[in-house]
């Protein structure tokens, strides 16, 4: 488990997420979260209830390449947003 976030995101998260899409969910004006992605590899990073600090999407952006996408008008909880993004990319 990584105690600090800028590091993680700099130096660990590019490679962990390697050839894969890489998507952030966070509410917004951001394009809608794909449909249907197959079997293409996925790193998707969930944040907490509300979103993302605008740093840390931004952060994700420029140093691991990560989309920020959303799912519509309500912010959902954690436990209601990962479901609702698997069973919308898969």
């Amino acid at each position: 488990l990584e105690k600090r976030f800028k590091p993680f995101v700099e130096d660990r998260l590019p490679t962990l997420a390697n050839n894969s899409l890489k998507l952030v969910a966070h509410p917004g004006d951001f394009p809608e979260c794909p449909r249907s992605l197959g079997k293409q590899p996925l790193t998707l990073a969930i944040g907490p209830e509300g979103g993302w600090i605008p740093y840390e999407v931004e952060l994700m952006r420029q140093a691991a390449g990560f989309k920020p996408v959303q799912l519509g008008p309500r912010i959902l909880r954690v436990e209601a947003a990962v479901p609702a993004l698997i069973a919308r990319l898969y």
